[in-house]
């Protein structure tokens, strides 16, 4: 009983760290109203070759937004390069150029779709990385994740299969490797069990115990 939940919990934390990384990684789409744009300057401590911790100093862009109900959105404008996600996004300059060409005000709002990843945390300064804008047809548009229902099936399909491979590969090669070595250890122990009242036989005849 205390194995199957600790299984059944280790299936459910499993299962909720990949869904958080799923969360994060995938693209996610907001429609947004642009109103400014911005280069700042941080301060990131990191160690060296040696281990030694050095202050590095680089530039980050950030994309400010409102959202149709007048909540603030903010994007850092970072390239990924060839690292994780793999969107393999080199166009920041390019990004910016069109973020600041979409600036509007509350009184003529040019609309638009931010597509983005990641999550805005502010106690860690976290901001979701923009990746491409293009325009909305409104306030009320509403991106369908077309991407993500897809990437999300295939991925479930896959492990599917993969664990239904893995099923059979083990019914067919290592059950029986198995019941193997469970008929030779029977057959070990039923030789050691008539070993043992052999010899119990022959103390009780010779010694009458």
């Amino acid at each position: 009983m205390f194995f199957s939940r600790l299984r059944a919990l280790a299936g459910i934390a499993a299962l909720l760290l990949t869904a958080g990384f799923l969360h994060y990684s995938l693209p996610s789409r907001d429609v947004v109203r642009i109103v400014g744009t911005d280069v700042v300057r941080q301060d990131v401590e990191r160690r060296d070759a040696e281990g030694n911790r050095v202050t590095v100093t680089r530039d980050v862009r950030f994309i400010y937004a409102k959202s149709p109900g007048g909540g603030d959105r903010v994007y850092r404008n970072e390239d990924t390069g060839w690292g994780w996600p793999p969107y393999f996004k080199f166009d920041t300059a390019d990004l910016a150029a069109q973020a600041t060409d979409r600036v509007s005000t509350a009184g003529a709002p040019d609309w638009v779709v931010m597509r983005h990843y990641g999550w805005r945390i502010p106690v860690l300064s976290m901001f979701p990385n923009a990746l491409s804008i293009r325009s909305a047809s409104g306030p009320d548009d509403n991106p369908w994740p077309w991407f993500n229902i897809i990437f999300v099936t295939l991925l479930v399909l896959s492990v599917l299969i993969v664990r239904r491979v893995l099923i059979l590969l083990f019914r067919r090669h290592v059950d029986p490797v198995i019941e193997e070595i469970d008929r030779e250890f029977d057959q070990r122990a039923g030789a050691v069990a008539g070993r043992y009242r052999q010899a119990r036989r022959w103390v009780r005849q010779r010694f009458g115990v």
